[in-house]
């Protein structure tokens, strides 16, 4: 939900920037500047928590690609593959900044006391056992 919730957000952004500088035509080079000082940290926050699945993975790669498309003028009909088009504007896919902001994360809480709270929840885990078979059915679950 927080990543679909930062989709929107990120993707009403771009929209924004596209139709800001759409009839200016600016320089690639600016309009990069501005995706990185707007747009990213929008989705970027709190992204250090996330748990991204395959499928967030494609919806997050297919919002900068939209995006990465009309700034370069492409549609995807120009059988113009993300690399390609990536290594034209010389910027990192957002996948691998998310793993970077992860990284990073976690080497901060392993820096923490040991009795701050992140670093106890990371290294948390339950005692105790669960009962075998089915759970048992209650007044609620009727």
């Amino acid at each position: 939900m927080d990543i679909d919730n930062k989709l929107n957000n990120f993707l009403k952004i771009t929209g924004i920037l596209n139709n800001v500088f759409r009839p200016q035509k600016p320089l690639k080079k600016t309009t990069i500047k501005l995706y990185n000082t707007l747009a990213l940290p929008v989705l970027l926050y709190g992204s250090e928590t996330w748990t991204v699945k395959a499928r967030d993975a494609r919806r997050i790669t297919a919002t900068e690609m939209k995006y990465m498309r009309r700034t370069v003028g492409y549609t995807w009909t120009d059988y113009k593959t993300n690399e390609q088009i990536a290594k034209e504007l010389k910027i990192a896919p957002i996948l691998d900044k998310l793993l970077e902001y992860k990284r990073s994360w976690i080497q901060q809480v392993n820096r923490m006391p040991r009795n701050r709270l992140p670093r106890v929840m990371k290294h948390y885990s339950p005692t105790g056992r669960r009962n075998y078979g089915r759970p048992l059915k209650r007044l609620l679950d009727t």
